[in-house]
């Protein structure tokens, strides 16, 4: 089975991209985040060519922001949307959906992004958290909770940690937050047990050549429990889906569970083209 997690950044905006990444990539499961459409607007636009292509799918939208969906040819039980006992900011937001699918409970999820850590929302970022690492931790043996997290285990996973001084997505608290949630069920990093030692991206930003340069951070995460993470083949993110014109500024995060069809092929495919020469200090494009 395979199973990916992708923010799109609009659905409407990359639907032919998105379209073209399922042909080729064929995952069993998708979860998708930042859809920014309502849910009717969203099966009107692509409801037909999913189910062509024989998925069902579990949606929790919103007009113009955030949004989620899970894409299913494996099954699609006991969809919940929304995440119990998560505050609003000031209202629920639509920022996760979980269901069960080929046996796995799976959560597709956009995390709060916080802002500025001594902003309302970056608390609202870490309750929300609590609130999911209850759900979490109440859950079954077989889950995977996966999506854009909007935080960076480590420092290992931004290009610069001095460039991320003072923002939100590297901080103490949010990380704790991170470690809580995984501990709570037992939860395997798994992109970065299988590339323990690789500089590996999910996200870069679309301003200053922060692609090109490969001046990145790993906020899409694939985390699992102990009785999923045995049956990983392959971890990988498709890098080449960030590449082009019009793309999201995230890459899918793919895993391959039983068979790996591409093989073990590297933790970005295809490897950045032209690595970062040396260590100098960056300003990061939203700070100069």
């Amino acid at each position: 089975m395979r199973v990916a997690t992708w923010n799109v950044n609009s659905v409407k905006q990359r639907m032919s991209r998105l379209l073209d990444w399922l042909d080729e990539r064929q995952p069993d499961v998708v979860c998708l985040q930042e859809t920014k459409l309502a849910d009717d607007a969203f099966t009107a636009l692509l409801g037909g060519e999913l189910t062509g292509r024989g998925y069902e799918t579990a949606l929790y939208g919103e007009v113009q922001w955030n949004g989620v969906a899970i894409l299913s040819k494996v099954g699609l039980e006991d969809v919940v949307t929304g995440v119990a006992g998560a505050p609003g900011f000031p209202h629920p937001e639509a920022r996760a959906v979980a269901a069960t699918c080929g046996g796995i409970r799976i959560h597709g999820l956009y995390v709060p992004n916080g802002r500025t850590p001594d902003s309302d929302h970056y608390q609202y970022k870490l309750a929300w958290l609590k609130a999911l690492t209850d759900v979490v931790a109440n859950g079954p043996a077989d889950q995977i909770v996966c999506g854009d997290m909007n935080i960076a285990p480590t420092d290992v996973d931004v290009f610069d940690p001095a460039a991320y001084v003072g923002s939100t997505h590297v901080t103490p608290p949010e990380r704790e937050a991170l470690a809580e949630l995984m501990a709570a069920k037992g939860l395997h990093d798994v992109v970065r047990e299988r590339w323990p030692d690789d500089q590996v991206f999910s996200y870069w930003d679309y301003r200053a050549g922060m692609f090109h340069q490969n001046l990145g951070m790993r906020i899409d995460l694939m985390l699992a429990t102990e009785a999923v993470t045995s049956r990983v083949k392959a971890t990988w993110i498709d890098r080449k889906a960030r590449k082009g014109t019009g793309p999201s500024d995230h890459a899918p995060v793919i895993v391959d569970l039983d068979v790996a069809p591409d093989g073990d092929i590297g933790p970005m495919v295809p490897p950045p083209s032209a690595p970062r020469a040396k260590k100098r200090p960056t300003t990061l494009p939203q700070n100069r």
